[in-house]
């Protein structure tokens, strides 16, 4: 399956419509083709418009206030398949093609911790390690 851009008025129309909250922020979902939710981040404006119109995903890092293009130092990038906002126009839900691993713990996906009886219980084991994925 491949992404079609919208063009740029289109997209900007879209954007138009999206309730962002008191920080300009969207919840951001990336989920693979068979189901597997690999993470949430954070959306601003200039993220979901150049996610929209390229194709490749782009998040807002809060922690450093800035754009982050998901792999820009691991290599572990999102191309986006298909996207969807929800109802209210405030959250993301975005199929991607998501080459490695989600997790910056090398993990396919961010959701491990599963809760149980007991505890929580990891549920994958990483399949990359940190290292690997950013040299240090």
């Amino acid at each position: 399956m491949t992404y079609t851009p919208p063009s740029p008025a289109i997209v900007d129309d879209i954007i138009a419509q999206v309730k962002f909250d008191a920080n300009g922020l969207i919840s951001a979902l990336a989920q693979a083709p068979d189901g597997m939710v690999l993470m949430l981040a954070w959306m601003n404006a200039d993220a979901l418009r150049e996610t929209l119109l390229t194709g490749r995903v782009c998040y807002w890092s809060r922690s450093r206030q800035k754009l982050w293009r998901k792999g820009e130092t691991s290599g572990q990038q999102q191309k986006l398949i298909e996207a969807r906002l929800d109802c209210d126009m405030d959250a993301i839900l975005m199929i991607v093609d998501q080459t490695g691993v989600a997790c910056h713990t090398g993990r396919r996906s961010c959701f491990y911790h599963g809760v149980t009886p007991d505890g929580l219980r990891d549920t994958a084991q990483p399949e990359i390690s940190a290292e690997e994925l950013y040299g240090s």
